[in-house]
């Protein structure tokens, strides 16, 4: 577990974009039982995290005119009871953090793991999920 004051500013980057967090498994449920398309991101303290997939989802959930109903994100190594059952939604994909998920209805539509977002900018990101909005939502 990470210390609440280290992880205050990061939760707080993706809630400031529209974004709710969410704590508990049952909240996790709560949101996958829901119609619609869901985007989940797997946040975590990495560098990749800070400098490029929370700008990332942010920017592209910014400039999509077709957007998910939903966004939610868990933090891997804080929230863990959310973070196993989110997880557990993106089976056959190991875990990984950070990590983008698209749903719809429920079932799992597209996922981002952690090494397709090392390496690229915050720019490459939101391109990818604006063209995978634009396909799902």
């Amino acid at each position: 577990m990470y210390p609440e004051h280290l992880v205050a500013p990061m939760r707080a980057d993706i809630v400031e974009g529209g974004f709710k967090e969410l704590k508990s498994a049952a909240e996790v449920e709560s949101v996958m039982t829901e119609k619609g398309t869901t985007l989940v991101f797997i946040n975590s303290v990495c560098g990749c995290s800070a400098r490029t997939a929370r700008p990332g989802v942010k920017e592209a959930v910014w400039n999509s005119a077709k957007k998910p109903e939903h966004l939610v994100t868990v933090f891997a190594g804080v929230d863990q009871e959310a973070t196993q059952k989110a997880r557990e939604y993106t089976l056959p994909y190991p875990p990984s953090s950070p990590s983008i998920a698209l749903f719809k209805d429920g079932e799992l539509v597209h996922f981002v793991e952690r090494h397709h977002i090392e390496g690229r900018s915050a720019d490459m990101i939101a391109s990818h999920l604006e063209m995978v909005f634009e396909e799902y939502c």
